[in-house]
């Protein structure tokens, strides 16, 4: 009798186990950080925030227009310096305020001479206040989708 109570918990103990075990090793995937957007968020590169970042360019991938939020969380106004290559851009943020850049107004940022078509990803570099600053693959995207076409370049 004690062998027939002892198996039971045994085989329930491995049943539990078995059901649940997966979980206890894995890690849980809304806790891992990721881009949901067709852009990609910048790691810190100081304290202004460069978020969903992605270039809108041309069939021949010689020209794009830089789209991004650029969110500035902090007591004062910040400045960052993105680009790639020879090709620097500073924005001022304001304090407590955002920029984004082909939206509400604030026009996208035109780079010429990308060398990239749409489909790959542009090597940039982005550095705001004190901090060291980062480089980061940017995708390099076309006006295939109804909502990216006006942003598409229109360089002669």
């Amino acid at each position: 009798m004690k062998l027939r109570i002892v198996a039971s918990i045994a085989v329930a103990a491995a049943l539990t186990l078995g059901a649940t075990g997966c979980s206890m090793i894995s890690p849980q995937a809304t806790t891992i950080d990721y881009s949901a957007s067709d852009g990609v968020n910048i790691p810190s590169s100081g304290p202004v925030d460069v978020r969903n970042a992605m270039i809108v360019a041309d069939e021949d991938g010689t020209a794009g227009n830089f789209l991004a939020a650029i969110v500035n969380d902090t007591d004062e106004a910040q400045t960052l310096v993105f680009g790639f290559g020879d090709q620097v851009e500073t924005l001022r943020v304001p304090a407590r305020d955002r920029i984004s850049l082909g939206v509400d107004g604030d026009e996208p940022i035109l780079f010429e001479g990308i060398d990239t078509k749409p489909g790959g990803t542009l090597s940039m570099s982005f550095q705001s206040g004190d901090g060291e600053g980062v480089a980061t693959e940017v995708p390099v995207l076309d006006g295939t989708l109804p909502y990216y076409t006006e942003y598409v370049p229109l360089v002669d």
